[in-house]
C-alpha cells in the first residue's frame, strides 16, 4: 500500500458529486451505453441445443470468456471466468444452478480447482425458485450426492451458521481417479434480488471471511460467485473486491472504480444490475478503503451486525428484464441505503436524493409474480378481539402459511418437471429431424 495512510477524497469526491446531482441512474445507463459498443458475441449460449441451460434468456456468457467444462457430453455452461490483473483476482460468475444442470455446475468447481463458492441469493425469493438446491441436504455420508453424469460425489462434511451467511465444507470425490478435495460455501443469505445487502459494515465482513479463506488468492482456482443469474449481486461483490485490492496496492488516486466496472464487463455481461447497486459499491469501497488505515477504529454501530435479522427483506423495486435492466433507470425512486457509522453525512445525501428522485417511467415489465390478497399476512388481531377468535385467526393464517409453502413447491416441482420432459423430448426429436433431412437428400439426389 502507498504512504502511511489511506486519502479516500478521490471516491468519495465521486460519490458526492453524483449524490449531489441525483445522478446514480444517469451514470448507471452512461456505463450501460459504452458497454452496448463491445463487440464480442454470444453464439454458444443461443444454439438451440444449449438455450435450455440457461436460466434467464437475455443473460448469457460471451464466447470469448466462457467456461468450458472438459469431462461432459456437452461443454457448455451459463458462466464466464473474469479476469481483473490489476487486481490479480480471478473469479468465474454463473447463475444458480438448474435441476438438470447440478452436474455441470460441480464439474466446473472441479475442473477449474475452485476453493470456494459464494452464494449470494436465497433458493427461493419473493415466491420464486432463483436457484436449484445444489448441495448434500445435511452432514454426513447418509446425505451424500452421486453425480454419475460426471463422475462425482459431493458429501457435507461441515456447517456453521452466522446469522446473515452461513459456511458449509464440501468434500468432492472424483469417481474416476479417487481423488478428493474440499471446498467452502460461503451462502450470504440477507442480500435481496435487484437490492443491496443490510450494509456495507456487514458486506464488508462477510468479504473478510472469504479473503481470510485464501479462496481468492492466487495460487487457487478461481472462486465460483452466483447469485441467481449471475450478474446482480455477483457483480457487486467482485467489484468491490477487486477495488480494494487495487486501492491496498495502488493507492486511491489510481482508481476509477467505473474504469474497474468497464473492464469486468467485458468477461461477462450486465454486472451490476441497477443504481442501488452501483451506489452500494461506492459505499462499501469508501468504506473499505478507510479500513486499510493502520489508524483505523471500528465505528460504534447502535445495532450489531450479527443482530436478528428478519425472514424476508424490504421490497426492492419492480425487477426489469435482465438484459434490459443493464441501461434503463427503474420505474421508481432508488430506496435509501442503511446508515452506517464510518461513512457519515454521505448517507443523508443518499436519503435526500432517494426522497427527491424522480425517474422516467420505462416500459421494462415486472418480471416478479402478481401479488394477491391471498398473499398478505393478515393483521395481528386487535386487543378488543376475544381469545377464542384471536386462536381462529392464528390457526387461520396458520394454514394460509401452510398452503403458500405448499404451493411454491409445487410449482418449483411443476417447473423441474417440465425442464426433465423438454430434455427427454429433445434426442428422439433430433434424430426423427436427421432421419428426415438426410431421406430428403438421398431422394434428390437418386431423382438427379
Amino acid at each position: 500500500m502507498n504512504g502511511d495512510s489511506i486519502t479516500v477524497s478521490g471516491v468519495e469526491a465521486e460519490y458526492t458529486d453524483i449524490a449531489n446531482r441525483n445522478a446514480w441512474a444517469l451514470v448507471y445507463q452512461k456505463i450501460g451505453r459504452e458497454c452496448h459498443a463491445y463487440p464480442y458475441t454470444c453464439t454458444e449460449a443461443k444454439k438451440l441445443e444449449n438455450k435450455p441451460l440457461n436460466r434467464y434468456r437475455d443473460v448469457n456468457p460471451y464466447d470469448h470468456s466462457r467456461v468450458i467444462l472438459k469431462r461432459c457430453e456437452r461443454d457448455y455452461i451459463n458462466a464466464n471466468l473474469v479476469k481483473m490483473q490489476r487486481a490479480n483476482r480471478k473469479y468465474i460468475l454463473t447463475q444458480g444452478p438448474l435441476a438438470f444442470t447440478v452436474g455441470h455446475f460441480w464439474l466446473m468447481v472441479w475442473e477449474q480447482r475452485s476453493r470456494a463458492i459464494l452464494m449470494l441469493n436465497k433458493i427461493i425469493e419473493k415466491n420464486e425458485t432463483k436457484c436449484h438446491w445444489y448441495w448434500p441436504r445435511a452432514v454426513g455420508e447418509d446425505s451424500k450426492m452421486v453425480l454419475k453424469d460426471v463422475q462425482l460425489t459431493v458429501e457435507q462434511i461441515q456447517e456453521e451458521d452466522f446469522n446473515y451467511y452461513s459456511t458449509r465444507v464440501f468434500r468432492i470425490v472424483d469417481l474416476e481417479t479417487s481423488e478428493s478435495r474440499e471446498v467452502i460455501q460461503f451462502h450470504y443469505t440477507t442480500w435481496p434480488d435487484f437490492g443491496v445487502p443490510q450494509s456495507p459494515h456487514a458486506f464488508l465482513e462477510f468479504l473478510r471471511r472469504v479473503r481470510a479463506s485464501g479462496a481468492l488468492e492466487a495460487d487457487a482456482g478461481p472462486a465460483v460467485v452466483h447469485c441467481s443469474a449471475g450478474i446482480g449481486r455477483s457483480g457487486t461483490f467482485c467489484l468491490v473486491d477487486s477495488c480494494l485490492v487495487i486501492i491496498e496496492n495502488e493507492g486511491i488516486e489510481n482508481l476509477s472504480v467505473q474504469q474497474v466496472l468497464l473492464e469486468m464487463r467485458k468477461d461477462r455481461m450486465g454486472l451490476i444490475q441497477t443504481p442501488d447497486q452501483l451506489r452500494f459499491s461506492y459505499q462499501a469501497i469508501i468504506e473499505g478503503a478507510k479500513r486499510l488505515d493502520p489508524d483505523y477504529k471500528e465505528p460504534d454501530m447502535e445495532e450489531s451486525i450479527y443482530s436478528t435479522v428478519p425472514d424476508e427483506e424490504e421490497p426492492p423495486p419492480p425487477p426489469p428484464p435482465r438484459g434490459e435492466s443493464l441501461s434503463r433507470a427503474p420505474k421508481r425512486p432508488l430506496p435509501s441505503i442503511p446508515v452506517s457509522a464510518s461513512l457519515g453525512d454521505m448517507h443523508q445525501l443518499t436519503a435526500e436524493a432517494s426522497s427527491d428522485e424522480s425517474l422516467p417511467a420505462s416500459p421494462a415489465p415486472d418480471t416478479s409474480p402478481a401479488s394477491s390478497a391471498d398473499d398478505e399476512d393478515e393483521p395481528p388481531p386487535p386487543e378488543s378481539v376475544s381469545e377464542p377468535a384471536a386462536a381462529e385467526l392464528r390457526r387461520r393464517r396458520t394454514l394460509a402459511l401452510a398452503e403458500r409453502v405448499s404451493a411454491i413447491k409445487r410449482r418449483a416441482r411443476d417447473a423441474e418437471r417440465w425442464h426433465d420432459l423438454k430434455r427427454s423430448l429433445y434426442k428422439p426429436l433430433t434424430i426423427t429431424f436427421g432421419v428426415i433431412l438426410a431421406g430428403i437428400v438421398i431422394y434428390a439426389y437418386v431423382k438427379h
